[in-house]
């Protein structure tokens, strides 16, 4: 193929991407010399915590070329899952109500993502013939973002999350990693200037630095990939949020350009999007599977599902019916359930 067969390729395959539901195409290529001494300087910081995956695959991670040989350009997909009227600063508002990210109020992304993508990379071939590529969202040692942002999909923000001037930070990422020379587009400026609305947002302060979050602080970690105790200092801090945090994103400006997103899977089930804390609570480890079958959620486990919750719980108002809901799990099996349901009774007893 000629350069312009190539450039009229590129073409084709952003408006492929719209027809399949994604809101953006970019395409760049394996260049990630910046964003690799960034990823090292913040592993050997610490500020991964527990996410030893983060190390484990070296520069596999920052080097799409030494992850799947023969990767020349990478195509990068924006999805966007804010789901409408789902009114996330009422539910942190109102502590007798669990908060869950705006991002895991319906199905697991990862099979959706995974499935468009891999349906544009067979359409590319079918215009083309045989070619070589790999599909991820989420699912490699994958440096998403620093992809996204040299395709042009958006710019980092202060908060370490990419931003895109239509859709702020609400949007999921996938990537076409494939030996086609294809045109790379131009990257997003950034557009954060001054502002610091993100950093001040924190609830834990884990942006210690524009650009730079300690992990090891944020309620995301906290709630998600932390497997044990949550630090006691940092609980009260929590407030409602049982499964992630979305704080820095709310307080965004370019939330006033951001549309819902029209991806039924994307709408909350369950009623997530404004639970009640001591309904949830309440769930049994088949009630909690059953429930959220084929969500993010699940994945955290029953455990630390109720870990989360009875730190909530903690910081919520004090009433018989919360104090109630605690006792009910003081005999549960797990340490980890025990310990944190104590601390949690501990805290309206005090006050």
């Amino acid at each position: 193929m000629k350069n312009e067969d190539y450039l009229q390729l590129a073409s084709k395959i952003k408006n492929w991407g719209l027809e399949l539901g994604f809101q953006q195409i970019g395409i760049t290529d394996t260049v990630l010399d910046t964003a690799e001494v960034h990823m090292d300087e913040w592993l050997k910081a610490g500020h991964h915590g527990d996410m030893e995956y983060m190390a484990s695959h070296g520069h596999k991670r920052s080097r799409p070329q030494d992850l799947v040989p023969g990767t020349i350009s990478v195509i990068s997909a924006r999805m966007d899952f804010l789901p409408p009227d789902t009114n996330p600063e009422s539910v942190l508002d109102h502590p007798q109500q669990a908060y869950v990210s705006r991002y895991a109020l319906g199905r697991d992304y990862h099979k959706l993502l995974r499935n468009r993508l891999q349906k544009l990379a067979l359409r590319i071939q079918e215009e083309i013939g045989t070619y070589s590529f790999r599909v991820y969202t989420d699912s490699a040692p994958v440096l998403e973002k620093p992809l996204a942002e040299k395709a042009g999909l958006g710019w980092t923000g202060k908060n370490s999350l990419l931003v895109n001037r239509c859709a702020a930070s609400w949007f999921f990422l996938g990537e076409i990693f494939t030996d086609l020379p294809l045109p790379i587009d131009t990257p997003e400026r950034n557009h954060c200037g001054t502002c610091d609305r993100c950093i001040v947002a924190c609830p834990t302060q884990a942006i210690v630095a524009p650009y730079e979050v300690d992990a090891r602080l944020c309620i995301s970690y906290l709630t998600i990939e932390l497997k044990g105790s949550i630090p006691t200092e940092l609980r009260p801090l929590m407030g409602n949020r049982i499964y992630g945090c979305d704080d820095c994103l709310l307080v965004c400006p370019w939330n006033r350009f951001v549309s819902p997103t029209r991806e039924q899977d994307f709408l909350p089930r369950n009623g997530l999007d404004a639970p009640d804390l001591i309904e949830l609570f309440a769930w049994s480890e088949e009630e909690f599977l059953k429930r959220l079958e084929g969500s993010a959620i699940r994945r955290i486990g029953h455990e630390r599902w109720l870990r989360n919750i009875a730190v909530a719980l903690g910081n919520a108002e004090t009433s018989d019916q919360v104090i109630a809901a605690l006792q009910s799990r003081m005999t549960h099996p797990s340490e980890l359930v025990r310990e944190h349901v104590t601390w949690a009774i501990k805290q309206h007893i005090q006050a």
